[in-house]
C-alpha cells in the first residue's frame, strides 16, 4: 500500500482539497478526521466532528480510541486499497495516525501551499474563525443520518488544479459541517434572545401584527420553535404568508445563532380587520 499524506494547520481548507488531490493521483480512499472514506461513502470511523470538545475532537482524529482504531484498521485490510491519503496539521501527526492503524509511513507528502494559493488559504481560515464551519470531503446525502443536530449543507466546488497544470476543471460534492464544539469554546443564547430573533423576524411580515413564543423544545435533532401570531386581515393567502414566515424564522435562527432549527411551528391565534384596529386606538383614546 502507497500512503500519502497532505498537511497543512487546522482551518486552512485541507479537507475542501482533500477529494481533487486524490483525484488527480488516483488515490481512492481517505482517511480524514477519524473517518476512512471512499468517493461518497465513509467506510469506518467515527468523525471527530461529532465531538462535544476540542480535546475530544483531536483524540478522535489522531484514532487514540482502541475500538475506533481497531475497526479502521480491519476495513483497510479488508477493502486493501492500493493508495490512501491521510490528512493531518504536521508530519508527526500523520506517523502517528500510521502507527495507530498500522500502516506505513507517507511515500509522499503534500502540503496546503502546494495545492491551494495563499488567498485561498486565507479565506479558509476567515471562515473558519467567524463561522466555525468544517467540510467533510463527501456529499451531505452520505452523511446528514450520522450528523443529526448539526448545520448540514451541501457545497459543490469547481476546482483548478495547481498541481498538475493546464488540466480541466473538476467538480466535486462537499459537506459543510458545524460541530458542537466551537473555536470560541462553550457557548450559551438564552431563550429570550431567541425569541426576539424570531418575533422581529415575524413581525417584518406587514400581515404580522405580533408574535410571541408559546413553547421552545430542545432535542437531539435540534430546536423546535412553537410560535402564536396575530394577522391583519389583508389579500394575503394566510398559509402562504405563515409558510413564508416559517423558512425566515428558520432560517434567522440557524444563521445567527449556529443552532439546529428542526421545525418552527406558527399557530395564527386572532386575525383583526381594519375596523378591529380602529377601535382600539379609539379605546386608547
Amino acid at each position: 500500500m502507497n500512503v500519502f499524506a497532505l498537511i497543512g494547520p487546522s482551518g486552512t481548507g485541507k479537507s475542501h482539497r482533500a477529494s481533487l488531490l486524490a483525484y488527480q493521483e488516483g488515490i481512492e480512499h481517505i482517511l480524514d478526521d477519524g473517518l476512512l472514506i471512499k468517493g461518497s461513502q465513509v467506510l469506518a470511523g467515527f468523525s471527530a466532528k461529532r465531538e462535544t470538545t476540542r480535546m475530544g475532537a483531536t483524540k478522535r482524529a489522531i484514532f487514540h480510541d482502541p475500538e475506533q482504531a481497531r475497526e479502521v484498521r480491519e476495513k483497510i485490510k479488508t477493502v486493501s486499497p492500493k493508495n490512501l491519503l491521510i490528512l493531518g496539521i504536521s508530519q508527526r501527526m500523520v506517523e502517528h495516525i500510521c502507527e495507530r492503524l498500522d500502516l506505513p509511513y507517507p511515500i509522499q507528502i503534500f502540503h496546503i501551499e502546494d495545492i491551494a494559493s495563499p488567498e485561498e488559504i486565507a479565506r479558509a481560515v476567515k471562515t473558519r474563525e467567524k463561522e466555525n464551519r468544517h467540510v467533510i470531503p463527501i456529499p451531505t446525502f452520505a452523511i446528514e443520518k450520522d450528523f443529526k443536530g448539526f448545520l448540514l449543507d451541501p457545497i459543490k466546488a469547481l476546482f483548478l488544479s495547481k498541481i498538475h497544470s493546464p488540466s480541466p476543471p473538476h467538480a466535486l460534492e462537499h459537506s459543510i459541517v458545524r460541530p458542537l464544539y466551537s473555536t470560541l469554546g462553550n457557548y450559551f443564547i438564552s431563550a429570550h434572545v431567541i425569541d426576539q430573533i424570531a418575533a422581529h423576524t415575524a413581525e417584518e411580515e406587514k400581515e404580522i401584527l405580533r408574535a410571541r413564543r408559546s413553547s421552545l423544545v430542545s432535542t437531539n435533532n435540534g430546536m423546535i420553535l412553537n410560535m402564536d401570531v396575530v394577522l391583519k386581515l389583508g389579500e394575503e393567502n394566510i398559509p402562504c404568508l405563515l409558510k413564508r414566515s416559517q423558512k425566515k424564522i428558520k432560517e434567522n435562527l440557524e444563521y445567527y445563532t449556529g443552532f439546529q432549527v428542526c421545525e418552527v411551528n406558527i399557530t395564527a391565534r386572532r386575525i383583526v380587520t381594519d375596523l378591529d384596529q380602529h377601535k382600539q386606538k379609539k379605546a386608547g383614546k
